[in-house]
């Protein structure tokens, strides 16, 4: 089974998941998303966003940063997407019961990052924007050439057509994912770690609902978002080799 754990043992790659909430930090992931948005012709003068309503998270070994992703919950700043999208966001925003967020500034050190680590950081990010900011729906900006993997890894539906995304110079495709939906899909994927065949999808190598459960309590203690701010690593998970 090759998901993630909360607990060494099974695996002993160990990888520090953290807020990048420090001057460092967050040099190494604007440092790691300019390396890797200039290779694929993005442009190299990318920034993180500075509000109270953004999260940076990043996924280290002991050597460097592997990979980043940024959560913006939607407030008075806006999202990024409102740049291009704002009239495929605003019926979501302006419905009773709703909150939204999207993923931005995701990078990796490789094209093609471990799947049980993406899995990993992914579902520690939902789960922080589901337990402490109650998000309901989430959205993220693609390439249109990436819609397929988010589509059967992640379950995200496109929203509209792609439109131009001058912050790039590339095409790019809105793509939502209801949060509710997400504990049915994992549920859903588990029967993919009883055959021999390949996950269908990142679902399956989430982490086990004991294990959701804990980070949850983690990742929504007061004292877990102190011990970050030191220094410390928001949570320590373990994968198979990378």
């Amino acid at each position: 089974m090759q998901r993630a754990r909360l607990a060494a043992g099974a695996f002993d790659t160990a990888i520090d998941i953290e807020l990048a909430d420090t001057t460092d930090r967050r040099e190494d992931a604007c440092s790691l998303i300019n390396r890797r948005y200039a290779w694929r012709g993005y442009g190299s003068h990318h920034t993180l966003p500075a509000h109270r309503a953004s999260a940076t998270f990043t996924a280290s070994d002991a050597a460097r940063v592997l990979g980043t992703v940024t959560l913006v919950v939607d407030s008075d700043a806006g999202l990024a997407a409102d740049k291009i999208f704002a009239d495929e966001l605003n019926p979501f925003r302006e419905t009773p019961g709703r909150k939204i967020c999207e993923l931005s500034r995701l990078a990796f050190e490789t094209g093609l990052p471990s799947k049980p680590l993406l899995a990993a950081l992914f579902h520690i990010v939902f789960i922080y924007g589901y337990h402490h900011h109650r998000c309901t729906d989430l959205f993220i900006e693609v390439n249109p050439r990436h819609r397929r993997f988010y589509e059967a890894m992640l379950g995200f539906k496109p929203i509209g057509a792609p439109r131009t995304n001058a912050s790039v110079g590339a095409p790019s495709q809105l793509m939502w994912l209801e949060i509710s939906s997400i504990r049915r899909r994992i549920d859903a994927a588990m029967g993919d770690l009883s055959s021999d065949a390949t996950p269908r999808s990142l679902y399956a190598l989430f982490f086990s609902r004991d294990d959701a459960l804990e980070l949850a309590d983690e990742l929504t203690s007061e004292g877990s978002v102190h011990r970050a701010r030191n220094g410390n690593a928001l949570v320590k998970v373990f994968l198979p080799d990378l």
